[in-house]
């Protein structure tokens, strides 16, 4: 796929930064072993950046960064540890990582994939709450799978 098509692709709400570190992050993931959902809605009525699943059950959550100011100007990302195991900061070489809690896990990443740079400590989360998460993850990838399959078809019933 070339640059010009995978710019293409992207949604409209990312910029064209945090569209190469979300496809780079998630190039990373897959190569872990993990499954991903990205824009997954949770139930706090955020939306998570990235929401990746491990072989062991084990979610994931993680934003991405763009630039520092994306960073100082949302501070959402504090809500989304009570939705996963571990949370993650996604960002380019460039980004001054100073800035970023050292309390989060940290994946510097470039269109063509990334590096764990530092474990995300674990948070388990509650088993009513991963019931919630794993759904919304399962019913996000299902429906997604369908509108590929079948573009015409409705999104959401």
């Amino acid at each position: 796929m070339s640059d010009q098509e995978t710019e293409m692709r992207a949604d409209g709400r990312q910029s064209p930064a945090a569209h190469n570190i979300q496809r780079g992050t998630c190039r990373m993931l897959r190569a872990l072993g993990h499954s991903m959902v990205t824009e997954l809605p949770l139930s706090s009525g955020h939306r998570a950046d990235i929401v990746s699943l491990s072989r062991q059950g084990e979610v994931w959550i993680v934003e991405i960064k763009s630039c520092l100011a994306d960073f100082r100007s949302d501070s959402k990302w504090s809500e989304y540890r009570a939705h996963c195991d571990r949370f993650l900061f996604s960002v380019d070489a460039d980004f001054p990582l100073a800035n970023l809690p050292g309390d989060a896990g940290l994946i510097v990443a470039d269109r063509y994939g990334g590096a764990l740079m530092r474990e995300a400590p674990e948070y388990r989360i509650a088993g009513a709450r991963r019931k919630a998460v794993m759904l919304r993850f399962a019913r996000a990838a299902a429906l997604r799978l369908h509108a590929i399959n079948d573009p015409g078809s409705l999104a959401e019933p």
